[in-house]
């Protein structure tokens, strides 16, 4: 497995990182997998080297952060892991069940602890920003829960760059923890990031972990058009994904990834995969996994090297989006909790 650093930590991670997204409670999504379904998921990114997770508490409300802690614990060496999560989005409809106040930060930094089943959480990342809390407030307890101990490092998902430039001279001027990550929505489909956000973490040294590498399974190529399902349960009752992408021209970028697949006698995941990761900003894709030819062809992705020719190719039907993926989804409505979980 191919290793590399997490920006400025020090941390070594594996070029993937598995998306614990899928695993928790299919009460909460029908295409979410259980613990006893998820196990082989685990065994075989950690017999490939991967050492590299990301979870969420709002991910089947809680219940990803258990099976993630729970089959980690079993089955791999902790310290050599990196385990990531996330705050922000809401847990529920009641007060103070939300948001990056100190208050929320802090007792949901003790509940992710205590279903991860862990001392320390090595990633702690605000999953949006919070309208209604200042800045300074947010930092401030995020820094408080490095010095206790709690958390090594904080990083952010999806922004503005200007909202993570004002975040970093905040840190930097009161003395207090910097994001050391951002884990934002990239892919061949959404390149919008490449105008500022990009520039800027290469800049400050921010690691680069994109969300949905392979546009939620679009360049995959398992659809015959863009509007077109395959019948999937997480394609029949995911609308997220035509929110992001509804251009004419996102499909002329399917097609070509298509196109260079055949040539290569690949599967497109791996073409569009090897793309994302030629790209020198890039640390580490998250990769989602419901089945496991899904893992492989990530892993497979690795030895894939395109020619500057192939990637031009790739890169050529491609027409500027509207911004998306910045606010919290309807995929993250509020939820009660898994009666299962």
């Amino acid at each position: 497995m191919q290793m590399t650093t997490l920006g400025r930590t020090g941390m070594r991670v594996s070029r993937l990182c598995l998306g614990c997204m899928s695993y928790g409670s299919s009460q909460w999504r029908p295409w979410v997998l259980d613990e006893h379904q998820a196990r082989p998921f685990f065994k075989r990114a950690l017999e490939a080297g991967i050492n590299f997770f990301d979870t969420s508490d709002i991910y089947s409300v809680g219940a990803s952060e258990e099976v993630t802690g729970k089959l980690l614990r079993e089955m791999a060496n902790l310290d050599e892991c990196v385990l990531a999560t996330k705050v922000g989005l809401p847990m529920s409809d009641r007060p103070n069940m939300r948001g990056l106040s100190r208050k929320h930060i802090q007792q949901s930094c003790e509940d992710s602890l205590r279903r991860l089943g862990v001392e320390t959480i090595d990633l702690y990342q605000l999953h949006r920003l919070d309208p209604h809390t200042p800045m300074e407030e947010t930092l401030r307890a995020l820094d408080d829960l490095v010095r206790q101990g709690k958390v090594r490092h904080i990083g952010v998902s999806s922004m503005y760059a200007w909202e993570l430039a004002t975040a970093l001279g905040l840190s930097d001027r009161l003395g207090l923890t910097r994001f050391a990550t951002m884990q934002n929505h990239y892919n061949l489909l959404y390149r919008e990031e490449e105008r500022e956000m990009m520039p800027l973490c290469e800049t400050e040294e921010i690691a680069v972990i994109p969300w949905s590498p392979l546009a939620r399974g679009l360049l995959a190529g398992k659809r015959p058009s863009l509007r077109e399902k395959t019948g999937s349960t997480r394609q029949e009752s995911d609308g997220f994904t035509d929110h992001l992408y509804d251009q004419a021209s996102d499909w002329d970028v399917v097609l070509a990834v298509q196109a260079v697949a055949k040539e290569r006698e690949l599967p497109p995941a791996q073409i569009a995969l090897a793309w994302m990761l030629s790209k020198p900003f890039v640390t580490a894709p998250i990769i989602g996994a419901t089945r496991l030819e899904h893992l492989e062809d990530a892993i497979a992705a690795l030895e894939v090297e395109l020619s500057d020719a192939e990637i031009a190719r790739l890169e050529a039907p491609y027409v500027p989006h509207p911004v998306r993926g910045m606010g919290p989804a309807a995929l993250f409505r509020p939820s009660r909790r898994p009666s299962s979980a």
